[in-house]
């Protein structure tokens, strides 16, 4: 058995697998570039060797560097993760020409499978269904469109060397295809250094469903049943599950049968998947077979009971599969759903940002988050905006998606946009819940995937002004932890708060009404009560319980200083909002040998100077005015006095803090 493992990985893969070698008593090792000297699979590996700098080609990629640390850390074997190395079958050679057990099948059957045109070939001759198609090696762009004209349109060009939906497009008629065929092979050009295109035919409504298959070095191969993965955005995978609705027993017989074949073909030892497209009629067709393990695999484990990763360990050291074909048994349902850093309503736009906050929902049987990211860490641009995989558990497809829309709403995130909205409103889509599932599921329901979701922004603000007067009051008391774990208002008669919602300054008036408080919000007076729970006497759990016109709530809160002022980033349920608490318009006065300066109340620009050096000037009377968040500001003497020197000009950017001004109270001048 393998003594010490190096994960040639990152993130929440070399997490997941280290959890695995840890429970089977394995030592592991990990690599980190500059940008992940603090990142969680190196604080949670047994040793760990930085690698190079920050992007992936001079850090991650480099398999001669990874190789000479698992040298020098006296590792007898790599695992490779997904992604990277994992289906570099140069590297897979390496290691075993080193003597390191590589995790994964033979280079020669990562070869086989690196060519889509070529796998194509290898699986018509095992006999597993293939999509009607030219996948020749003559790219003469006339023939091309000769063989598109014979399989009938819409058809489907794909790089040969593709992936990740690189180097595809779709043509629907014929006066398209030259341009088509350009742009393809561009993209194929530009990402895998290779044109070659395949041609096949584009199934309208097709679904993506995958087998998972394992094999051993004696000789035996099994399918673990099948996940569907149809929904997707450009041609990458957003939701998960296992089994695939709909599957009857024949036809996830079939799937996995021609999926063995698709194994045994190429020698396979391993993890492995087998994608197929299924369409309407029950005919399944390959796509390709990834030589590695999936990002998807958790829900196969969820639904058999099975640890991949201890079965890869198993087969990498010559042992046998535990378990035959059938002995394999499938319970309940299980939907795995991506958490990522990006903007749904900006294309997917990946987003990078400082994880100011992040809380996940509890984790037990039904529910588990695989992840390589914590509280405190960066998204950068160097990788992968995966933040964590989100999977459920339970005996039903309708129990699992129930497990999954509350597990989401307990998903919170503050720093850095994410899709845990988008996720919420795919997840509770009735066509979701149906099970009408397809790879154009997105595109066809964009209107209401993608319609505008307001901020509840009166209620978002009483709940912000509640958090501010509430922290104001704390401020007044010596201990108020120490004499209750909820503490109610006990405030001033009135105060004035000055809130940023959505790029909007609100004024929001507060007066005290018994046991609560009339807030003044655009006209409108609300009669609100609130008290903060938080018996944990942490910051991050803080709750404010909120009463607002009898409506009681729950709202989850994280306090974070900003240049601006202090933001507070409100949670009903996973959707974040940002309000933030903007300084009094107000002169700060310092004094300094009987002299009084004024400083700038926060960031902004000088747009104005009212006065001269020297200039005698009434209490009151503007002195300068400072443009912030499309707002001006005033700032006024304090008194009867003199105007000694002024530091900024009007264009001036200021910083909150900033002396603006020298001014002398007359009282002080003698």
């Amino acid at each position: 058995m393998i003594s010490k493992l190096l994960i040639a990985n990152r993130g929440e893969i070399a997490c997941r697998v280290m959890r695995t070698a840890q429970d089977l008593g394995i030592r592991t090792v990990a690599v980190y570039s500059s940008a992940d000297a603090n990142a969680t699979h190196v604080k949670m590996a047994d040793e760990a060797f930085h690698i190079g700098d920050a992007p992936s080609k001079d850090s991650y990629l480099r398999g001669d560097v990874i190789l000479a640390v698992a040298r020098r850390a006296g590792a007898d074997a790599i695992h490779p993760g997904y992604g990277f190395l994992s289906e570099n079958a140069s590297f897979a050679r390496a290691c075993h020409d080193a003597g390191i057990i590589f995790v994964g099948p033979p280079a020669e059957a990562i070869e086989a499978m690196g060519s889509k045109s070529a796998a194509k070939a290898i699986m018509e001759e095992a006999g597993v269904p293939l999509v009607p198609g030219y996948h020749g090696t003559d790219q003469d762009a006339a023939l091309l469109k000769t063989e598109a004209s014979r399989i009938g349109y819409p058809v489907l060009l794909k790089a040969v060397a593709g992936g990740g939906g690189k180097g595809m497009r779709v043509v629907w008629q014929a006066n398209e295809f030259e341009e088509a065929l350009q742009a393809a092979r561009r993209e194929g050009q530009n990402a895998f250094g290779n044109s070659d295109m395949l041609v096949e035919k584009y199934l309208t409504r097709p679904r993506h469903v995958e087998i998972q298959v394992f094999a051993d070095q004696l000789g035996h191969t099994l399918y673990l049943a099948e996940r569907d993965c149809s929904i997707q955005r450009r041609h990458q995978k957003v939701i998960e599950e296992a089994p695939a609705p709909g599957m009857t027993a024949e036809l996830r017989q079939a799937m996995g049968q021609a999926a063995v074949r698709a194994a045994e073909a190429i020698g396979y030892v391993g993890a492995g998947t087998v994608e197929f497209l299924l369409d309407e009629d029950g005919s399944f067709y390959f796509m390709e077979m990834n030589t590695r393990l999936q990002v998807e695999h958790p829900v196969t484990e969820m639904i058999t009971g099975l640890d991949l990763v201890e079965w890869q360990l198993l087969a990498a050291t010559g042992h046998p599969l535990p378990l035959c074909q059938e002995q394999v048994q499938i319970n309940g349902h299980a939907i795995e759903v991506r958490v990522y850093a990006e903007d749904p309503d900006h294309d997917f736009l990946p987003a990078t940002g400082h994880i100011h906050y992040l809380r996940t929902p509890p984790t037990d049987a039904h529910v588990r988050v695989d992840t390589g990211v914590g509280q405190g860490d960066d998204i950068s641009i160097y990788y992968d905006p995966m933040i964590a995989k989100l999977i459920v558990w339970d005996s039903s497809r309708e129990r699992a998606i129930n497990r999954l829309n509350k597990a989401l709403a307990a998903y919170q995130i503050s720093g850095v946009k994410t899709n845990l909205n988008f996720l919420s409103r795919l997840s509770g889509h009735p066509a979701f819940a149906a099970a009408e599932l397809d790879t154009g599921f997105i595109e066809r329901h964009r209107d209401t995937l993608f319609a505008a979701h307001n901020t509840d922004q009166q209620t978002t603000l009483a709940a912000a002004a509640m958090v501010v007067l509430l922290d104001q009051q704390q401020q007044r008391h010596d201990d108020p932890w120490q004499q209750s774990p909820a503490w109610r208002l006990n405030a001033p008669a009135r105060q004035q708060l000055r809130l940023l919602l959505d790029e909007q300054e609100f004024q929001v008036s507060a007066t005290r009404r018994g046991q609560g408080y009339q807030l003044l919000l655009n006209d409108s007076e609300l009669d609100v009560s609130a008290h903060i729970d938080n018996a944990a006497g942490e910051e991050e759990e803080s709750q404010l319980v909120l009463i607002l016109d009898s409506h009681r709530q729950r709202w989850q809160f994280h306090r974070q200083q900003k240049d601006e002022g202090t933001a507070l980033t409100l949670f009903n349920g996973h959707k974040g909002t940002t309000v933030t608490l903007l300084p009094p318009v107000q002169a700060a006065i310092s004094t300094h040998h009987h002299d009084a300066s004024l400083s700038a109340p926060m960031n902004g620009t000088v747009v104005a100077v009212l006065v001269s050096p020297g200039e005698q000037v009434e209490t009151g009377t503007g002195l300068i005015v400072v443009e912030a968040m499309k707002m001006e500001h005033t700032l006024r003497a304090p008194q009867q006095g003199v105007v000694d020197e002024i530091y900024f000009q009007a264009g001036d950017r200021v910083n909150e803090g900033d002396e603006l001004l020298a001014f002398t109270p007359l009282d002080n001048q003698g």
